[in-house]
């Protein structure tokens, strides 16, 4: 191993994104070495079997341990919400910087997770979407906002998708709202016949979540002006388009300080 290698984990590495980012990682980044994979679901397996790559690796169910012996600079996880909070803390505790990809951290999991980064003096990087035309479409919007306050999001993903809306949507209508403000949109005594069928409501802005197979990542943002409509739209046709991303995340995590959310923080 070269010392000037970063030394990465993967938690979450049997799932799609998981299987996805250990094979770029190994094919694609040859500063950076894959050090371990953790996934109880295929604990004991050979991660090169897994993913169809050469890789001296075994999947642990146990992160600590996995942590504890290699020496990590960072772990990169794609679990689910209610492993992900307990994850990045175990990061933390062992000195190693967290790139979160799994969305579902709420505020006050957040916060915890900055005062746990000053004491450990790593950085967390929470990246809602690393599809750098994802970022590209929450920045257009953000400026699309200065001139049309009406505006609902859609956000489309496969049907394994346990939290909704998503993180990006989420994030692009925050980013929208610090432009335009809170808006009251559509007719006032506007009702809904079936619970729901208007989409949440965040600061005005509706946003329609779709589940269905077929689908990857995908987001819209329908803006509406007096006789024009203004559509941005970005489509993640497969997980390798997020790869560059995670790569780029990897590389810059280390150089943080303190909780840093969104991938448009490092692009350069």
């Amino acid at each position: 191993m070269n010392e000037n290698q970063l030394r990465v984990v993967i938690t979450g590495v049997a799932g799609k994104m998981g299987m996805e980012t250990a094979k770029a990682v190994i094919k694609e980044a040859p500063e950076i070495q894959l050090v371990g994979a953790v996934d109880p679901r295929k604990a004991g397996m050979d991660l090169g079997e897994l993913i169809g790559v050469k890789c001296d690796l075994k999947i642990s169910d146990d992160l600590s341990s996995v942590l504890s012996s290699s020496s990590a600079d960072v772990l990169v996880d794609f679990t689910n919400p209610q492993a992900v909070l307990h994850n990045a803390k175990t990061a933390l505790e062992y000195g190693v910087a967290p790139v979160i990809g799994t969305t579902g951290l709420d505020s006050v999991g957040i916060a915890e997770l900055e005062k746990l980064a000053a004491r450990s003096g790593k950085a967390v990087l929470i990246v809602p979407n690393f599809a750098i035309g994802a970022v590209l479409m929450m920045d257009f919007a953000r400026r699309a906002a200065q001139y049309f306050k009406d505006v609902e999001i859609i956000e489309l993903h496969h049907n394994q998708k346990i939290d909704a809306p998503s993180g990006t949507a989420l994030k692009t209508a925050q980013g929208i709202q610090e432009v335009r403000g809170s808006f009251k949109q559509g007719h006032p005594d506007e009702y809904e016949k079936i619970t729901g069928a208007r989409g949440g409501d965040w600061e005005g802005i509706r946003i329609h979540s779709v589940r269905l197979p077929g689908l990857i990542a995908h987001q819209e943002v329908i803006f509406g002006g007096a006789g024009q409509t203004l559509t941005i739209r970005h489509d993640s046709l497969h997980r390798e388009s997020f790869m560059p991303g995670v790569i780029l995340a990897i590389r810059k995590v280390l150089g943080l300080k303190g909780v840093v959310i969104g991938l448009e923080n490092i692009m350069d």
